[in-house]
């Protein structure tokens, strides 16, 4: 048995998650290892009691390894588990990190420079439309999105980080036989065809259940360079994520909202904890950095520019040579005599281009 099938057959096992396996292997040489050892010597490792010591003994009593590797054969999936090269590397610094990574798609090694995005599956029309700002021009910028593929926000990242062109990886609280919510396995598919991948630790029929989600919700939070919270009320599983991710040590962002809705009471929250305050995706490029090229990993500071200043025609030349001074896209439309919906998109393209940023009130300036 290979240690990468080890890992596989102990995440199958019932009462063994990946702090179990980690003390395991404190003690013995390979997760193969742990499988094959004696109940004498399974009883003497740090805090594994007899009931654990008879599972793994006796593992081939609780679990099918040869089926669900087929499985996994036949459905076209990939497994990457803690004894591969190709295992994320920021997982592999969490102390809980999954033993093992189902994966529909494709991980690539630029998927560490990540941004995580979560919040409500009860979005608003307001929360829906700062989600997709950012992660499109997050996946723009090259940082793959992480989500969890839920309803609501999660949705929204993953669709506007399509959109961009971008990756995206979405982390499911199911099995990947079982994908939830069913409305979203197109976009599942999507994801899969060429755009990132759908990942879970669970074996492939897991159902989802008020234990999976918590469970996803560390991977989100531990994968990631940075968490953004674009909306959610004060007691939500997102919430949960955005902690978590305070305690991996990473950064995180809330976006402000209406100061009268209960949707944006957790942002609030986050930003009294201590969060860092956001209104425009430039303000999290600025402290990250920017990824030179989209599909790299170089990176350059956040005020420095990247080769020479990119060709511009038409429109967005028109409006570049317009906006001299901080201006409001009112002026920016009489001066230039172009429709308000032409302005808007233009301004999003020089926004990703990194030649404007956007300020409060719907003005703009150049970068």
């Amino acid at each position: 048995m290979t240690d990468a099938e080890a890992f596989v057959a102990l995440n199958l096992l019932p009462r063994i998650g990946p702090v179990r396996v980690k003390k395991l292997l404190d003690c013995f040489a390979s997760p193969a290892d742990v499988l094959g050892a004696p109940m004498d010597r399974l009883l003497r490792a740090d805090q594994v009691g007899e009931e654990t010591a008879r599972i793994l003994h006796q593992w081939e009593d609780h679990c099918d390894l040869v089926k669900e590797l087929d499985e996994v054969k036949s459905r076209g999936l990939k497994l990457v588990t803690k004894a591969d090269a190709n295992y994320p590397a920021p997982l592999k610094e969490a102390y809980d990190g999954p033993n093992v990574l189902y994966v529909w798609g494709d991980l690539l090694d630029r998927d560490k420079h990540a941004v995580s995005i979560v919040g409500s599956r009860r979005s608003t029309n307001y929360g829906m439309q700062v989600t997709k700002k950012f992660s499109f021009q997050l996946a723009h910028a090259g940082y793959t999105v992480i989500s969890g593929l839920a309803r609501g926000i999660d949705t929204a990242a993953h669709e506007a980080a399509v959109a961009a062109q971008g990756r995206t990886i979405a982390v499911i609280g199911s099995g990947l036989g079982k994908i939830y919510p069913p409305e979203n396995l197109a976009l599942a598919q999507k994801i899969a065809s060429g755009f990132g991948a759908v990942i879970s630790e669970f074996p492939l029929n897991t159902e989802p259940d008020k234990q999976t989600f918590p469970q996803r919700n560390r991977i989100v939070a531990a994968w990631c360079r940075a968490l953004l919270l674009t909306e959610c009320p004060a007691w939500s599983g997102a919430m949960i994520t955005a902690n978590l991710a305070n305690e991996y040590g990473k950064m995180v962002y809330a976006v402000p909202g209406p100061v009268d809705k209960a949707t944006s009471t957790g942002c609030h929250q986050l930003i009294r904890d201590g969060a860092t305050l956001v209104f425009d995706p430039s303000q999290i490029l600025d402290d990250l950095g920017t990824l030179a090229l989209a599909g790299t990993s170089a990176l350059v500071g956040g005020n420095e520019t990247v080769g020479e200043m990119p060709l511009l025609e038409g429109d967005e030349e028109k409006i570049f040579s317009i906006l001299t001074d901080e201006m409001g896209v009112d002026q920016i439309v009489g001066r230039s005599g172009l429709a308000v919906s032409v302005v808007t998109a233009t301004l999003l393209k020089l926004e990703m281009k990194r030649l404007v940023r956007s300020l409060p009130g719907f003005r703009f300036a150049r970068r």
